[in-house]
């Protein structure tokens, strides 16, 4: 790399000394030089403009939007100083040719957006691993596009001129560049609407997606995230084990799989019921007995972090402080002797995922798959599946495996591929969505029945491997896309509860020889009503695991099961927790208060 930077500045001088004769000592200030200030504005979008219109179809138009206006900045210091012009655009092009090669290649690579979650991988995986991406660079199709992309950079710099300002109007004019793109995020702290640091993070979102702030910007977040990550895995590891631990499995060999959705009703899948065929797949492995089907299980908070918070620890909805001041399921799993897994298709750095990404970091082995800036860019949760049979291929006798989708999270067109857009007319919709409202409504069940997809073929790899254990799928929380009427809501609002928002699928599949060591009647089970802030003593019970802290009547599958309260809301505030069956209506006809095959 450092070559190629110095190879870059000679080419920028050469060709400067070339056309830099021939230009005038100085230009007549009395008109504006329009098409240099184009010129010079178009060097400078280039280096991040192609990256972002490249993205646009995959990662949508905001980051394009803010590179056009971020690109502006640059034209502050060539008209402050036009004599220099090509001195500073040299400079100034070559660290934003270099970080934005780093973008392309990634791009032509992996086809994803480099974000601060690729550096969050690099530093965080093995050497051999970080320098695997490094080689891939080495590919003779993308060294070719990226010298073009190279040759264009210098054949625009030298079309660059000095644009001559009066004085007082380049200032103004650097000014006006400058202030508006940096201190933009800062208007709501200047009118008391939100705090200095919210301000702060709102103007690095912004950034990022130039170059060469995504280097920048990434690092920033990486150290930031990686203290707290660090501060939260100290604090785990002086936690006390969980007391009298007992696995009644003994030492036989075996797999667990946790497969957890995201924004994935259980409304909206004809596995429990919806008219339209969103989940044939799974149908059919329930239609052959190798599915049970949990009819009435919902989610406490219909936010990712919040509820995972409780479904991997012990806290629920009365006790929340519980997450950090106990054990969590990876500890569980750790202590009674598993090699864990960690596979995510889901951001790794963000403002809001430092606890997931606190639980992969106590895993054996992760594997982080969603590098992209934004949550809404177009993934697919297939790329789960390598990695998934790298883990079933491990010799390590007792596994744990974690596989986190992104399901049909929000933007749902982005969930599937084309060959999965079926649902496309008018056919079992609410009559009075508008035509977008329609769109959104076929491509979320486009969404699920793709999600269909990638959880069917976990079970039958996980079968088709033959190892003796269970996989156990659940999501977790649902979204309102029109369903409720008046048929105007999308989404999950929990100051609005719908039943929609928090109905979730909860599957299991059981391997044969599983079944025989473990023998379970389910038939009462499967129609309970059942929260899965309790989850972590349903899976320990699934597993065989029992310890001081476990409650067999909290386990969903245990005889002694006892129904509570199934309490929604912000738990932080009491006054804000409710009944859901009491506050959020059963829609008519709602199958889950009858799972569809069982008596």
């Amino acid at each position: 790399m450092a070559a190629s930077f110095c190879q870059a500045f000679a080419m920028f001088s050469i060709f400067g000394q070339k056309s830099g004769a021939s230009e005038p000592a100085r230009q007549d200030t009395s008109r504006t030089d329009y098409a240099g200030i184009g010129w010079l504005y178009l060097f400078f979008w280039y280096f991040s403009g192609v990256n972002q219109t490249l993205l646009l179809t995959h990662a949508g138009f905001t980051g394009f939007r803010e590179v056009f206006f971020l690109s502006f900045m640059w034209l502050a210091p060539v008209l402050l100083f036009p004599r220099l012009t090509k001195q500073i655009a040299a400079v100034i092009g070559i660290v934003l040719w270099a970080a934005s090669l780093v973008n392309l290649g990634y791009l032509g690579i992996y086809g994803q957006e480099f974000s601060k979650s690729v550096i969050f991988t690099l530093f965080e995986t093995n050497l051999e691993e970080s320098s695997e991406y490094l080689s891939q660079y080495a590919n003779p199709t993308l060294l070719l596009g990226l010298a073009v992309y190279t040759v264009i950079a210098v054949l625009l710099w030298r079309r660059l001129r000095p644009v001559y300002l009066p004085r007082r109007w380049a200032v103004i004019a650097a000014i006006f560049l400058i202030i508006p793109n940096l201190g933009y995020p800062y208007l709501r702290w200047l009118t008391g609407r939100a705090d200095f640091d919210i301000c702060t993070i709102r103007l690095q979102a912004r950034l990022e997606p130039a170059s060469p702030w995504q280097l920048v910007m990434g690092y920033v977040y990486y150290r930031r995230q990686i203290g707290t990550i660090n501060d939260l895995l100290r604090d785990n590891a002086s936690l006390p084990p969980l007391a009298n631990l007992v696995d009644t499995s003994g030492e036989a060999p075996r797999t667990l799989v946790l497969v957890i959705s995201e924004s994935t009703t259980s409304r909206r899948m004809s596995l429990y019921g919806y008219p339209r065929q969103t989940t044939p797949r799974l149908d059919e492995l329930k239609a052959r007995g190798e599915l049970d089907v949990f009819a009435d299980v919902i989610t406490t908070r219909p936010y990712t972090i919040e509820i995972l918070q409780q479904v991997f620890t012990f806290a629920d909805q009365l006790s929340p402080e519980r997450a950090l001041t106990e054990p969590n399921l990876m500890n569980l799993m750790r202590q009674a002797g598993y090699k864990s897994f960690w596979i995510t298709n889901q951001q790794t750095m963000t403002a809001r995922n430092t606890l997931l990404t606190m639980f992969a970091q106590q895993a054996d082995e992760a594997r982080y798959l969603n590098n992209q800036r934004s949550q809404n860019a177009r993934q697919y949760d297939e790329v789960v599946f390598e990695p998934f049979a790298d883990a079933l291929q491990d010799t390590a006798p007792k596994k744990f495996i974690v596989v986190h989708l992104l399901g049909t999270h929000t933007k749902y067109d982005r969930r599937y591929p084309e060959t999965y857009e079926r649902f496309n007319d008018r056919e079992q919709m609410p009559p009075s969505l508008d035509d977008e409202q329609a769109k959104q409504y076929n491509s979320y069940d486009n969404a699920v029945l793709y999600n269909d997809f990638v959880v069917s073929s976990l079970i039958e790899r996980f079968a088709a491997h033959k190892d003796n254990g269970f996989l156990l799928y659940i999501s977790d929380h649902g979204e309102e896309v029109f369903d409720t009427p008046p048929h105007r809501t999308i989404g999950r609002n929990e100051g609005a509860p719908t039943f929609n928002m928090y109905a979730i699928p909860f599957l299991l599949w059981t391997s044969p020889e599983w079944k025989r060591a473990h023998p379970l009647d389910l038939s009462l089970a499967v129609a309970r009503k059942y929260s899965n802030a309790d989850f972590i003593h349903t899976w320990s019970d699934l597993a065989g695991l029992s310890y001081d802290r476990f409650r067999p009547e909290k386990s969903l599958v245990n005889p002694a099961f006892q129904p509570t309260t199934r309490w929604i809301g912000n738990p932080e505030n009491k006054k804000d927790l409710r009944d859901f069956d009491a506050v959020v209506p059963v829609p008519p006809g709602s199958p889950q208060a009858k799972p569809r095959g069982d008596s």
